[in-house]
């Protein structure tokens, strides 16, 4: 959307965040100046402890790295005996990945004296040519992203290190960590802030000569971490991935403190605590993350890590109201659904115009899904994944439900397109009837452009074999809808395992599971479409797929009602009247 449209309170509230963000911007680049770290003398001259790396390493890629090929973000540059440092980036997210020095790890792993003296060669150079010079480094979220590396990595990069390399080192992350000092408020609202306080809390606690700065330094986390991990476990942007990003620093930083004889500050152990049920609450039973607000590809390995911290163990909650979502969970079919309001401005780039999507699985085949995110290349499709088109739900008139900055300086400033509308009110109403488990819910995100409010209703069986559902279409205002304003599509993305063949009357279709486990999905009078869809969230990128629509007038048809339900053995093209069996709540 442009700035034209933006009505007056949301200009308001743009106008609000772009000069704070002006100030935070012009602030960062006078107090990050490299110059400035020159001004005090540091006193750090060892490291006390290391703390562990949990993120996945893989040997193989050492080689790699030896024989100069840098793979990061979708991206391969082959450095041909120059410097990586020395070569014009392919994409930003490249950059960012090589300025984090995440890929130490596995140099690490491979353990041998060559990926040592690699390791700290490449080290070597970027003190040598960049330092902290880069633009793109003295970003606060790559510089917090830096540290926790270099602490975590120190083993590999300084066991037999000669004094000259080892000082050089130590003095570099000195000033890394007093210019983060400077700059972490400035960073990216979010999970980039909130990983500056993190990595600063390691430093406090990791660097010698820093322990005076811990108390300061576990303050701000702690205030951090009250104000963006909600009191559900879910976090501030409604994005399932960043509890996995943010647990996989948390839960060694816990460590850590146990390690240096201090207790854990309290706001530490409650977010953990909160966080880690939430991991459960978003899986399906494949293990597969479900895809709202910018969620990609689950890295499985490195959640199964972090679970196996999760004492308790339980089973997952079924309402999370602050993160705006609901689970249903019956005899191993799990339905997920989106029930919030979007995000604040300030963290919803990543954020998704889906309310009342839903997603749907039984054990270890995931049937309706949302299109998700990519691992690579996001910016490619990030504009078509956050559309509500891209959801398991209804869209009118083939709007979203939100509407987003798609120019000016906002974007620019946020690196990114925020949410500055979208629904405000979403009702939520849960309750059990004959054997089954009900959801009853509306959103309000049409009202504005088209006078319509969503209703959708499911009904999951007890035994878990049957998901019923039902949209109903209302007037906001009055007794009409708006004229032209009444096209609707209930879409059901399908998982691309999932072979989807539509009965001969139109009305349903057959969806056989990789396992041959067939379900079938009924319209009842409503006319269904298979129409192309795309899976964007698979681990070797993004896959073809189908999508089950129904196109209607809501002045036509106001209310839709259709079914999942496991079929042994598979049915024919029979069709029942709409309604019939159905008991859902009005």
């Amino acid at each position: 959307m442009s700035m034209a449209r933006v009505s007056v309170a949301e200009h308001s509230r743009l106008s609000v965040l772009l000069a704070r963000g002006l100030l935070r911007k012009l602030v960062g680049q006078v107090t990050g100046h490299p110059l400035l770290n020159w001004s005090l003398p540091g006193k750090t001259d060892r490291l006390v402890i290391s703390p562990q790396d949990l993120r996945t390493a893989d040997a193989t890629q050492a080689s790699e790295i030896y024989a100069g090929r840098f793979v990061f973000a979708g991206k391969v540059v082959t450095c041909d005996a120059r410097s990586p440092f020395e070569i014009a980036p392919p994409s930003e997210d490249w950059a960012m990945s090589l300025l984090g020095f995440g890929w130490l790890r596995h140099l690490r792993a491979a353990d041998s004296a060559i990926t040592r003296a690699n390791a700290r060669a490449l080290v070597d150079e970027w003190i040598t040519l960049y330092s902290s010079t880069e633009p793109i480094a003295r970003r606060p979220e790559v510089l917090a992203r830096r540290i926790i590396s270099w602490l975590s990595q120190a083993t590999l990069l300084l066991d037999d290190s000669d004094v000259r390399f080892y000082r050089r080192f130590i003095r570099t992350l000195t000033r890394h960590v007093r210019q983060l000092r400077r700059t972490a408020p400035n960073a990216p609202d979010g999970v980039p802030r909130l990983r500056a306080m993190i990595a600063l809390t390691y430093a406090a606690l990791c660097m010698a000569g820093q322990a005076r700065h811990t108390g300061a330094a576990s303050t701000r986390l702690g205030d951090e971490l009250e104000r963006q991990i909600l009191p559900d476990g879910g976090h501030i942007s409604r994005n399932p991935g960043a509890l996995i990003d943010l647990l996989v620093d948390l839960l060694p930083l816990r460590q850590v403190f146990t390690a240096r004889n201090l207790a854990p500050p309290e706001a530490l152990l409650n977010a953990i605590d909160r966080m880690m049920p939430m991991l459960r609450f978003f899986r399906h039973g494949d293990g597969s993350f479900a895809l709202f607000n910018g969620m990609g590809p689950t890295p499985t390995d490195l959640l199964t890590t972090i679970l196996a911290y999760d004492d308790a163990r339980g089973m997952p909650v079924a309402n999370a109201p602050h993160s705006g979502y609901q689970r249903v969970d019956a005899n191993g079919t799990v339905v997920l659904m989106d029930t919030g309001t979007p995000p604040p401005l300030a963290v919803s780039t990543e954020a998704h115009a889906g309310c009342l999507s839903f997603e749907l699985s039984t054990r270890q085949n995931r049937i309706v899904v949302n299109c998700g995110l990519p691992a690579t290349s996001r910016d490619s499709w990030r504009q078509v994944a956050r559309a509500t088109a891209a959801h398991s739900t209804v869209t009118f008139n083939e709007a979203s439900s939100c509407r987003f900055v798609e120019s000016g300086p906002i974007k620019h400033m946020l690196n990114g397109m925020p949410i500055v509308s979208g629904p405000r009110r979403v009702t939520i109403e849960r309750g059990e009837q004959e054997n089954a488990i009900v959801l009853r819910t509306s959103h309000d995100g049409y009202v504005a452009d088209f006078d319509v409010i969503h209703q959708r209703t499911l009904m999951l069986a007890a035994d878990g074999r049957r998901l019923d559902g039902e949209d109903v279409f209302t007037p906001a205002a009055g007794d009409a809808f708006m004229a032209g304003g009444d096209q609707f599509a209930i879409r059901f993305h399908l998982h691309p395992s999932v072979k989807a063949n539509r009965l001969s009357d139109a009305h349903g279709a057959l969806l056989m599971m990789s396992n041959k486990e067939v379900w079938t999905f009924t319209a009842y009078e409503d006319r269904i479409d298979l129409e192309e869809s795309v899976y964007l969230a698979g681990n070797d990128g993004p896959r073809r797929a189908v999508q089950l629509v129904i196109h209607g007038r809501a002045r036509n048809v106001m209310r839709v009602q259709w079914t999942f339900a496991l079929s042994t053995p598979p049915v024919t093209g029979a069709r029942r009247s709409r309604g019939d069996d159905l008991q859902l709540p009005l």
